[in-house]
């Protein structure tokens, strides 16, 4: 149990601190579309973990099975799908601003970077081997990207910090420890930078987000929920996906929630354990189910 001491102290950074950003407070609505993903019936997808998607609209899917990388094209139809000899075990994707897609992969301890073709071209983290090392993750969780292309990882399962990385994935600093104080971590689950060049992390089983400056010094604390996921849209609205509640959350810039949608369950609209998400142009979002093993997109009205 947090000491008292402890308590008011993060809920004074709760309520100081807020994003400096333009996002407006307003709720935001969307629907379900329950026949976007459509897959060959040679593709089973298992628990599904990432999702990302491009500037072209192409929706990138990770999932635990066949073919752990799945490519769509913006009406959900497939393109192609990778991984079979190079992921271990699926978790995160993110795709950064040239269309690279970078995944994390919790079963070999790395973070790889994929062309669109799909060609490897840098791997951070050494094959097959855990590790607390400057060039070592123990299952990584989430990547994310500075303004000038900075390389962010959440090193979360096994070592509770955040670590960055130049383009070329050389070592710049690391921050956090296990813990449950300000600055320390109970499994940093997702993370995202927002315009300012903050880092935003998912302090999942602290069940709060953390914000830092890209240094790693701490400006806010958000508690109240379990960020599995988080992510931005094109107008820095913040979302989460409340993997312990199944639902996903919208936050205003002080992440207070300002709206919420879903319950468990396996209709459309409706979550079992979602875990990531993602964005696209026109402000949809697209969501990751490990326990439903499905992938769904809720179009914004």
């Amino acid at each position: 149990m947090k000491s008292t001491l402890l308590a008011f102290a993060v809920l004074g950074l709760a309520a100081t601190f807020a994003l400096d950003s333009s996002t407006a407070d307003e709720s935001i609505e969307f629907r379900a579309d329950s026949a976007f993903v459509k897959l060959p019936d040679t593709i089973e997808l298992g628990p599904c973990s990432g999702v990302a998607v491009n500037s072209k609209g192409n929706v990138y899917l990770f999932h635990r099975g066949k073919q752990p990388i799945i490519c769509l094209d913006p009406n959900g139809n497939f393109l192609h799908s990778w991984g079979d000899d190079t992921i271990g075990s699926a978790h995160a994707l993110r795709i950064d601003d040239h269309d690279n897609i970078w995944v994390t992969d919790i079963g070999n301890h790395q973070v790889l970077k994929f062309s669109p073709a799909a060609k490897l071209l840098l791997a951070l983290g050494k094959a097959g081997s855990a590790g607390d090392s400057v060039d070592q993750f123990n299952k990584p969780t989430d990547v994310a990207f500075g303004a000038r292309g900075e390389i962010y990882v959440s090193d979360g399962y096994g070592n509770n910090r955040i670590m960055k990385f130049t383009p070329n994935g050389g070592f710049l600093t690391q921050w956090g420890k296990a813990g449950d104080g300000p600055g320390e971590f109970n499994l940093p689950h997702t993370i995202v930078v927002d315009r300012q060049g903050r880092a935003i992390v998912g302090d999942r089983e602290n069940d709060r987000v953390q914000v830092f400056e890209s240094n790693g010094k701490l400006v806010a604390v958000w508690p109240g929920f379990a960020p599995y996921g988080l992510a931005f849209d094109g107008q820095e609205h913040l979302f989460v996906a409340d993997g312990r509640a199944n639902k996903v959350l919208q936050l205003d810039d002080h992440g207070k929630v300002v709206n919420s949608w879903g319950q468990e369950g396996s209709k459309p609209g409706q979550f079992q354990l979602p875990h990531m998400l993602a964005t696209d142009t026109l402000g949809s979002l697209y969501i990751s189910e490990i326990k439903g093993e499905r992938f769904q997109k809720l179009h914004r009205e």
